[in-house]
């Protein structure tokens, strides 16, 4: 299967990635059949490039994005996004809301 997913280059203390489209088994800093772009967060304000049609002719082709790259896309303005971005607000279980569930148990009446 094929990702868009994000390898890093750049200088310690100062990130910047490629946009690359690879085969999800390689290694993230591995070979890669295409670059579709940059993100450099580092800068102010950030730089995000795209080369918006390579990157939709790839989803078409059934490539998926990484949930960061999906997220980028998405304020891009490239539409079902939703779908790749894992949720991100997972709310703790409550311990005691299982016993609170629980079907109560009828009292004895008193003989």
């Amino acid at each position: 299967m094929l990702k868009i997913r994000l390898t890093r280059i750049g200088k310690n203390k100062q990130p910047s990635f490629r946009v690359v489209l690879q085969e999800h088994t390689s290694p993230v800093k591995g070979k890669f059949i295409e670059e579709l772009g940059y993100y450099r967060p580092a800068s102010t304000p950030k730089e995000v490039k795209f080369e918006l049609d390579r990157v939709k002719h790839w989803l078409k082709m059934g490539a998926q994005p990484s949930d960061t790259i999906a997220v980028l896309l998405k304020k891009q303005g490239i539409e079902n996004m939703d779908q790749f971005i894992a949720p991100r607000n997972k709310k703790t279980r409550n311990k005691k809301a299982p016993a609170e569930a629980a079907p109560a148990v009828p009292a004895a009446p008193a003989a």
